[in-house]
Order: C-alpha cells, then structure tokens, then sequence
C-alpha cells in the first residue's frame, strides 16, 4: 500500500501536471491514495469548489488547505459541499469546513488530518494542543497522516517528535521547497520537513521571477504571476505495511517535464 502526498499546488500550471502525474501513477498502481495540499490552487491563492472537484476528478483522494485557505471568498459558503476538502484543525472554532476527513483504502481506512503552524504565520490556535484535542476524539485503531503547513522548519521537526509514535505520518507543507530530511523517527512515525511544490519549475515559489527580483531589489511592490513554462510535480510516498497499518518507509517524489 502506497500513498502519494503531494507539495503546495501552485495554479493552472500545477494543476495540470498533477492531473497527467497523478492519473499515471494510479493507473498503473503505483500508488493507491493520494494527497495533496492545493491551498494555492486557484491563481496562486486558495481554492474553490470547484478546482477542488477538478483535482479529486484527476486522483485527489483527499486535499488539504493552509493559510490561503480562504483566499478565495467564496470558498466560506461552499467548503462543507467538499467532503474530501479540509481546513487546519486549528482555526477558530466558528470557521466553516473541518480539520481532518476519513478515507476508505485498500487496507482499511486511513484519518488525514490538516494543521498550521504559528511561527512567522498568520495567528491560529495552538497546533500542538489541537492536535492533542483532536487526538482524543479520533479511532485510536485508525492510522492518522498529518499535513503541517508551516514556515518554520524548527516547527515541523518538532511536531514531528511531539506526534512521533502516536500517528502513522507527518508532512510538511507551505515553503514550496522540498526537503531532504525523509526518514522514520523513533517511535515509528514516517516524517518530511516539506513536500515541495507542484507548479512551473523555472519560478520562485510558482510565480513568475521578474516581479519577484523587482520586488527584492528595490522595494516597490509588484504583482505575482504564477509562472508558465515547464513544470514539477513534488512530494514523498510513504509505504504502508498491509498487516501492522504502519509506515515502513517514506521516499521524496519528484517529476518534472523535460529533465
């Protein structure tokens, strides 16, 4: 049993490689559940019902937000409609949508829950005592796959070690750079900083370079494009033993066009 997670979807671009990846790697069985951050997703900023539906119908099992969650206005009064759509478990309680979803597998069912981090972010509720809360509310014999979208590496790692051992697999999202830190900790959690980013591969961060450098180099603000051209698709697929429900090994995953 194979699950593919994938990296912040950044635009049309990355929407489309995921849809002609995606729908490849399924076929052929080469992964069997997919996830996929498209907080991004529309132009660059958030998602709508819509693109969501689009992105289940190119093999998103389930997909998660982060702090573009509502970027799109009109997410607020639709997001319930997407029952594999979630938000961070830790936004205030009066926000629509939820923070984690279960999902029917080959193997049995499996719980993806979606947090964001506090460090250098907009302000959000604890992460750590979240998920504490949520935890005790969840089917203790159900495998758990967290996806923490956060800025601060140092964050990550130690949600990392915080829910090491009490959940099957815990990745990072939101810096659109993958890192090269995938292994099992300790307990038995399989564990990324970051996924990664799925969009035009010739960009910063997704986005068009030229109004990015301009900004950089003199301060005046300009307007981010999501670039064209080339692109990647990045994330980690984590294996599942059939028999136990844990995660024996997890692998950085990177496809891009022309390389």
């Amino acid at each position: 049993m194979k699950i593919l997670f994938v990296g912040d979807i950044v635009g049309n671009p990355g929407r489309r490689i995921f849809h002609d990846v995606v729908q490849k790697l399924k076929e052929t069985n080469q992964v069997q559940l997919v996830i996929a951050n498209g907080e991004n997703a529309a132009g660059g900023n958030g998602i709508t019902v819509p693109i969501a539906q689009e992105l289940t119908q190119a093999g998103a099992d389930v997909i998660t937000l982060g702090d573009h969650t509502w970027g799109q206005r009109e997410l607020e009064g639709s997001i319930g409609t997407a029952k594999n759509l979630i938000r961070p478990a830790n936004y205030q309680p009066n926000n629509p949508g939820q923070g984690w979803v279960q999902v029917q597998t080959p193997i049995g069912p499996f719980i993806v829950v979606n947090l964001q981090g506090q460090v250098f972010m907009n302000p959000v509720d604890n992460p750590f005592h979240a998920v504490d809360s949520l935890l005790q509310k969840l089917p203790r014999n159900v495998p758990i796959l967290v996806d923490f979208h956060a800025e601060a590496s140092s964050e990550k790692i130690g949600m990392g070690y915080y829910l090491d051992g009490r959940v099957a697999v815990v990745v990072g999202t939101h810096t659109h750079t993958q890192t090269n830190d995938a292994q099992i900790l300790p307990k038995g959690t399989a564990y990324i900083s970051d996924l990664g980013m799925t969009g035009a591969a010739y960009s910063v961060l997704g986005r068009e370079v030229e109004p990015v450098l301009k900004k950089f180099t003199t301060g005046i603000p300009a307007k981010f494009e999501v670039a064209k051209g080339p692109c990647k698709l990045e994330g980690a697929i984590v294996e599942f033993d059939r028999l136990s429900g844990k995660a024996v090994s997890i692998t950085p995953y990177r496809y891009q066009e022309g390389g």
